[in-house]
């Protein structure tokens, strides 16, 4: 099948999954002019954001700013949409997350001169700045920042009610989920902050879109439904904003929908906890990185000044069935595996092909890891991150588990069936399989079965026939491997041995790439192991000197 052809039917796969609602908004938003809307001149409710200000800081000097581990110079009005800059980097530009950051009363004149150059530069609905998603995490930070100033300026005050009035033109509808929730969560804060008649229209809107998204975006056990821990953080994070927001501005309408917002925040609260490693950060399934959202320590320390407690389970085995998700923790290691789909089907944009895959920390120490995510975009690059090969599981022939392509897109996809999931004796064993192989070329049905102790992992993967496959095992780069034989090797850290690694079939060491943070490419070191006769068992026994 060429090139074209082979797009155009991951076209199709793709677009069926869509609601009708996402296909008529993206025409529609193709088509229609925004209006530019003159607001009338308003004024602000007096309250101050009490709520914990943790964003990192990026703004530097008058021109000097830094996203993503990149830095940039913004000295003329093109650099606001400059083409060399990547389009995550330029949307940065545009949050000004500088002003919820720690030391961002430290820089108030700065910032100031930031925001006044934005209004300066960016004239209504042109450029990235007035796209939907930049202009509704910019406003929530200058609905903070205003609140905490002595006299905010009256153009500032215009400007947000426009670019509220603007955003509420453009709701994401075309894309649904986080990107919907952060129009709606602007929209809100806005609302709450301006008074008037607009501000108004524009609060009831976004409170009717917030009850009606977590109603559709969390699961029954807790999990944001695009079923990435980095998303999970942010959109947990954002519903706590909302909760300290009620209570801060004690808005009557806010104040009705406190039961229900803790109630879902709750739930959230202790899926993450089951989703982080030792080191207190999250797992990479699907798009996910370290600092981009708030860390996992700040998100439960925020919950309990909001007074919101929330349950942490300490047993063997904790499966999350609505997810797809199951951790198996020991005293010595603690183990996270994906038997999970890609996401809701309307919405994978950011799901790899990583079914079945699996990290493992023992002690504190990651060791087995998917590869993470350093960047967004349309790449090479950044579809090996999707792709199978790049985390703990099995591709067959040059196939992926699920179909990603492009920057956010998956075709056929796989979806992941819970066998068995039992703890006894202090023992536990989780079986799941996929049929991301059965529904492509190779017509093959993927079963991964984990049988787990106190001090070692038995890995067995069965496939429907036998058929070329191979296991993909990334390593983190602060453990480093010694080959004792072909199918046996040794995983230190430092000098101090952690772990023996054994197959039935011979092992291969390879160098690849870690992608701990956006911005970010460390080597380390990948093992893979080809097997062609349906079955691979891979076994990891603990050393007792590292328990």
């Amino acid at each position: 099948m060429n090139k074209k052809l082979q797009r155009f039917v991951g076209l199709i796969h793709t677009v069926r999954h869509l609601k009708l609602k996402q296909i008529y908004y993206r025409i529609y938003y193709r088509f229609r002019n925004l209006s530019v809307i003159e607001p009338s001149q308003p004024v602000q409710f007096k309250w101050k954001w009490t709520g914990p200000l943790l964003s990192k800081q990026s703004l530097f000097s008058h021109n000097k700013v830094k996203f993503l581990n990149q830095d940039g110079l913004v000295n003329s009005i093109n650099d606001w949409n400059c083409s060399n800059k990547a389009k995550l980097w330029l949307y940065n530009l545009h949050y000004f997350d500088d002003l919820s950051s720690c030391e961002g009363p430290e820089r108030e004149a700065l910032q100031s001169m930031f925001i006044a150059k934005w209004i300066e530069e960016n004239p209504p609905c042109a450029g990235n700045g007035w796209e939907p998603y930049p202009t509704s995490l910019r406003l929530v930070n200058w609905v903070k920042w205003c609140s905490l100033q002595h006299d905010v300026s009256s153009s500032i005050l215009k400007s947000m009610l426009q670019q509220g009035l603007i955003l509420n033109q453009q709701l994401e509808y075309h894309i649904l989920g986080n990107h919907l929730f952060a129009n709606a969560k602007a929209l809100t804060f806005v609302g709450t902050y301006l008074k008037g008649d607009e501000s108004e229209r524009l609060l009831d809107k976004g409170i009717q879109l917030i009850n009606s998204e977590l109603r559709e975006q969390f699961l029954a056990d807790g999990a944001h439904f695009e079923l990435s821990p980095m998303y999970h953080e942010i959109l947990l994070w954002d519903l706590l904003e909302l909760i300290d927001l009620a209570y801060t501005s004690q808005n009557k309408i806010l104040l009705e929908c406190l039961s229900y917002w803790k109630e879902i925040a709750q739930a959230a609260l202790s899926w993450l906890s089951s989703m982080i490693h030792p080191d207190g950060e999250v797992s990479f399934f699907n798009d996910s990185a370290i600092g981009i959202a708030m860390k996992p320590e700040q998100i439960f320390s925020y919950a309990s000044k909001l007074g919101i407690e929330f349950d942490t389970c300490t047993d063997y085995l904790i499966t999350h069935k609505d997810s797809g998700y199951s951790r198996v923790s020991f005293l010595s290691y603690s183990l996270i595996f994906d038997h999970a789909n890609v996401g809701p089907d309307y919405l994978p944009g950011h799901a790899h092909a990583d079914t079945l895959s699996f990290e493992m920390s023992i002690g504190e120490q990651r060791v087995f890891v998917n590869s993470g995510t350093s960047l967004y975009g349309v790449s090479e690059e950044r579809l090996r991150q999707r792709k199978t090969p790049a985390h703990n599981t099995i591709s067959v022939d040059s196939y992926d588990s699920s179909q990603v392509w492009s920057g956010f897109r998956v075709a056929k996809r796989a979806y992941a069936k819970l066998e068995k999931a039992i703890c006894d004796n202090n023992e536990v064993i989780i079986s799941a399989s996929h049929n991301g192989y059965l529904q492509q070329k190779p017509k093959v049905k993927h079963t991964r079965t984990l049988s787990c102790d106190s001090d070692s992992v038995l890995i067995v993967d069965s496939m429907s026939k036998p058929i070329e496959s191979c296991f993909h095992l990334h390593l983190h780069p602060d453990v480093h491997l010694k080959k004792t034989n072909d199918k046996s090797v040794e995983v230190f850290l430092a000098d101090h041995i952690l772990c023996t690694l054994s197959s039935s079939e011979a092992i291969t060491i390879m160098d690849s790439t870690y992608h701990p943070e956006f911005g970010k490419s460390i080597p380390n070191k990948k093992i893979q192991i080809p097997f062609s006769n349906g079955n691979l068992k891979t076994q990891i026994n603990l050393i007792s000197e590292s328990m």
